[in-house]
């Protein structure tokens, strides 16, 4: 990842085509993880190290766009937005999440039940939830690493703010933008003036919690901060004269980026 962006006062037109572009893209994304899962889940054992790293194994995406549950149809649409008018890819996270309930019921059903019972064991069930959980959180950073940009939509639903703290209770979302700012930056190939380093960033690994009413403390300060009138100045800037990244990252704040060479 090079850069994220705090996204903030944006509206996506409803009668427009931008969300059903989204989730065209991102159905295609869904359905590759499924096959993914498929495999990876054989005779009741879940081939954890393998489905950690190929969870997501085809799946190419200039940006990564993290957003509440709630906002799925915005963030549908700002992925369709983004393929119509810049060709960028977007990732939009919720793509995978009804994945992970998907495999948790394929383990649980075959092998967390209590012997002659039709219940689930309390004990086996913390335990593939737990497993699952910790690998998708892994898989999402890892597909942060990969993507270019990251864009968190901050809306009532996502972020809740008392002063200068700002609060989430997603733990989806709190191990996002905590990947998004732990992670190293990796200046693209077109911006490296000697193509001969070899940049890499560093794969964060974080917690999830448990579903309870939790409060998470996120940290901002780090993402660029951008709103519906930087996406029009983009828009209306952009001649496809250069990489449609570089257009954005022209007019919104620069920043100290720190790229460590292996």
């Amino acid at each position: 990842m090079y850069k994220a962006f705090n996204l903030s006062a944006i509206e996506i037109p409803r009668d427009d085509d931008y969300a059903q572009i989204g989730r065209g893209q991102n159905d295609s994304y869904a359905g590759k993880v499924r096959q993914a899962l498929d495999v990876f889940v054989t005779g009741g054992a879940l081939q954890g190290n393998a489905l950690q790293q190929h969870w997501f194994p085809t799946l190419q995406a200039d940006v990564f766009i993290s957003h509440s549950h709630s906002d799925e149809s915005m963030a549908m649409g700002l992925a369709g937005w983004l393929w119509k008018y810049f060709k960028l890819r977007a990732f939009v996270d919720s793509s995978v999440w009804g994945h992970a309930d998907h495999l948790l019921w394929e383990i649980d059903t075959e092998c967390c039940r209590n012997e002659g019972r039709d219940t689930f064991s309390y004990e086996k069930r913390n335990g593939s939830t737990s497993h699952v959980h910790m690998m998708l959180s892994t898989a999402l950073g890892m597909m942060i690493d990969r993507t270019e940009c990251l864009i968190f939509l901050n809306t009532p639903q996502s972020i809740t703010s008392k002063g200068v703290v700002s609060k989430t209770q997603s733990p989806w979302i709190f191990s996002e933008l905590v990947t998004a700012k732990s992670i190293r930056r990796t200046i693209p190939a077109r911006h490296r003036r000697d193509p001969t380093l070899n940049f890499s960033a560093e794969e964060v690994r974080t917690k999830t919690a448990s579903a309870l009413k939790i409060h998470y403390q996120v940290d901002l300060t780090p993402f660029a901060d951008i709103d519906a009138d930087t996406l029009n100045a983009w828009n209306r800037a952009y001649d496809g004269s250069e990489h449609a990244l570089d257009a954005l990252y022209a007019i919104t704040p620069k920043d100290e980026i720190e790229v460590l060479s292996e």
